[in-house]
């Protein structure tokens, strides 16, 4: 929408970290089974420009697991509103803490660790 734009008329780059963020909070609850926290973000890269109107597709996959956290990678993928040309437009990495009940760390499942062979 205009109001995720940059003074430049492009789509904002905050705009696109927060809904990479919502993609991999998205992908570390399934797979913790529960409430995860992100406590780290890194390594952020905005290869192409996204104009308003694009629709955004955003990947997420698990790249490590620890022992009570699981680190996600995005990246976000736009389509030209009245078309079918794509292009990357954002790419980063999350750390997510997956928490119990008293919001405490707790361990990452082991169901979890076999579904993304560690």
């Amino acid at each position: 929408m205009p109001a995720d734009t940059n003074p430049y008329g492009g789509v904002f780059g905050g705009w696109l970290m927060s809904q990479m963020a919502l993609g991999a909070g998205a992908l570390a609850s399934r797979v913790g089974q529960g409430k995860a926290v992100v406590v780290s973000a890194t390594d952020f890269a905005f290869p192409g420009a996204m104009a308003v109107g694009d629709e955004l597709s955003v990947y997420c996959e698990v790249a490590a697991t620890g022992t009570t956290s699981l680190t996600i990678v995005a990246e976000g993928i736009a389509r030209e509103r009245n078309g079918e040309a794509t292009i990357r437009v954002c790419s980063g990495t999350f750390k997510f803490v997956l928490l119990d009940e008293d919001n405490r760390p707790r361990p990452v499942g082991e169901e979890a660790l076999r579904a993304h062979g560690q």
